[in-house]
């Protein structure tokens, strides 16, 4: 519903066309390259795949399309994270629909959108402390998954997993897995 509602705002725009929609992160790609996108509009939370994980695939693949990253998790480890798989705009979806457009048409012209407040709170936040393999293991540990089986999940043994743990619980300065997943989460860093 809000995936066509954006679709209908941005096509009253003189101009702007709506060329093609994707419904799962998987498809994002796909759908860019059939259609010849200029801009992928995309959310963090998508099925299939994240919005930020498309954004990367697209860098890759399609390095000529634009990518703004809309989305209700206005936290400063996302913003961080969408720059770095390649993000062009990142906006929250409380902005009015008239900055999205102009957003899109300022990625077209080449220009970098970030949405002021939320750039500042991520240069006072600072950068995740957590690895790649320790978000990885907070993350499969996030749906309460007992060591080993993360270790099988993850083909690690389960002092390799106890010492990711053990090592992103410190990071966050939480007290347990459970505390350090909220944290990570709270953050955006996982």
């Amino acid at each position: 519903m809000v995936r066509e509602a954006l679709a209908a705002l941005l096509s009253l725009e003189d101009d702007l066309e709506v060329v093609a929609q994707a419904a799962r992160g998987d498809e994002v790609v796909g759908q860019a390259r059939a259609h010849e996108v200029d801009v992928a509009l995309l959310d963090i939370e998508m099925p299939g795949l994240s919005g930020l994980d498309a954004a990367a695939l697209l860098r890759a693949e399609l390095p000529d399309v634009k990518v703004v990253i809309l989305t209700t998790f206005g936290r400063p480890g996302y913003l961080r994270r969408a720059m770095e798989a390649g993000a062009d705009a990142f906006l929250v979806k409380d902005a009015p629909a008239a900055r999205l457009a102009e957003a899109v048409r300022r990625v077209l012209r080449g220009e970098r959108v970030i949405d002021p407040v939320l750039a500042a709170a991520a240069l006072a936040d600072g950068a995740s402390p957590l690895t790649d393999r320790e978000r990885e293991v907070l993350r499969a540990a996030a749906d309460g998954s007992t060591n080993a089986e993360i270790a099988a999940a993850l083909h690690l043994s389960q002092g390799t997993v106890r010492n990711y743990l053990s090592l992103a619980i410190q990071k966050t300065g939480a007290r347990n897995r459970a505390e350090a997943v909220r944290t990570a989460r709270d953050k955006g860093w996982l």
